[in-house]
């Protein structure tokens, strides 16, 4: 028995050992990630500055890291002339939003609708290539035209690009089901809505929550289109007003801000993710991490 207790205790040592082995290669590799990242950053934008100055690269044109901070501070401190920064990137936020919902409920209704049923994927099909052949640019200037330089052509040119992303990978992801299975929980007596509410949505959510990380970046470009073409108020009026008047540094501090609101959104739809799709098994990397 005392040996059998060693031994015991020996395998819960080994095993302790394994983990906090696991968990300190975790840590080394996430600090060497970040060292990467900003040394890349620093290599980048060092450069450009040192391109500028040395009048290797001309600045007129492509602007210089220390302008385009201070446009970035003139922005928040003095506004613009369409009202401050925060206003303006609020009413982006608004539309990005709008447009992201909006696409996504209607990408992942009739990607699941289709994916299940093969008639309406090949009556429906072909008009859905054809309207995604449709230059994204021409579809916000009918939106304009059509409805105004209000909030809805914002809204639904970023609800057109967000409905592709999404509806392929939800088309797709329905087509990957299991064929054996949905076959077997029909045998058990199942309805076309339990089959879909059980087996066809679970099994299509990863490709779905997938398709969402690069979605509200595309409702971020459908907004901003939008706002180029026509608006009164937004950040894409201020990069288009800043073009206009050949203002790179406003142009990149905008891009700035958009990307950090984009980055922001990212880190809750990976929450969402996580949240969603516990009952998955943790995937090759996830489980090298664990």
């Amino acid at each position: 028995m005392t040996s059998l207790a060693q031994n015991a205790a020996l395998v819960r040592e080994q095993e302790a050992e394994l983990k906090a082995s696991a968990r300190r290669a975790v840590t080394l590799r996430k600090t060497w990630i970040w060292v990467g990242r900003i040394l890349l950053a620093v290599i980048v934008i060092g450069g450009w500055q040192w391109f500028t100055e040395a009048g290797w690269v001309d600045k007129f044109f492509f602007g210089q890291p220390t302008e385009v901070w201070n446009s970035l501070v003139k922005l928040f401190t003095d506004g613009t002339a369409f009202g401050s920064i925060w206003e303006n990137l609020w009413i982006t936020i608004q539309e990005a939003l709008g447009g992201f919902v909006v696409g996504t409920l209607a990408g992942v209704i009739l990607g699941i609708l289709l994916g299940s049923n093969r008639y309406l994927s090949d009556v429906v099909g072909p008009y859905i290539r054809i309207v995604n052949s449709i230059p994204r640019i021409v579809l916000g200037s009918i939106f304009i035209v059509a409805f105004g330089l209000g909030m809805g052509p914002k809204v639904l040119l970023a609800a057109v690009l967000v409905f592709f992303v999404v509806f392929f990978n939800a088309f797709q992801g329905v087509r990957e089901v299991d064929q054996n299975l949905i076959s077997n929980v029909r045998v058990l007596g199942a309805s076309p809505l339990q089959v879909a509410m059980h087996v066809t949505i679970p099994s299509a959510m990863t490709w779905i929550i997938a398709s969402l990380h690069s979605a509200f970046g595309f409702a971020i470009i459908g907004a901003l289109v939008a706002e180029v073409l026509g608006a009164q108020h937004g950040v894409g009026l201020i990069i288009s007003q800043a073009q206009g008047t050949f203002d790179p540094n406003t142009v990149y501090a905008c891009m700035v801000i958009i990307a950090a609101v984009t980055l922001g959104a990212e880190y809750f739809i990976s929450l969402l993710e996580h949240s969603l799709l516990k009952w998955r098994p943790p995937s090759r990397s996830e489980a090298q991490a664990i």
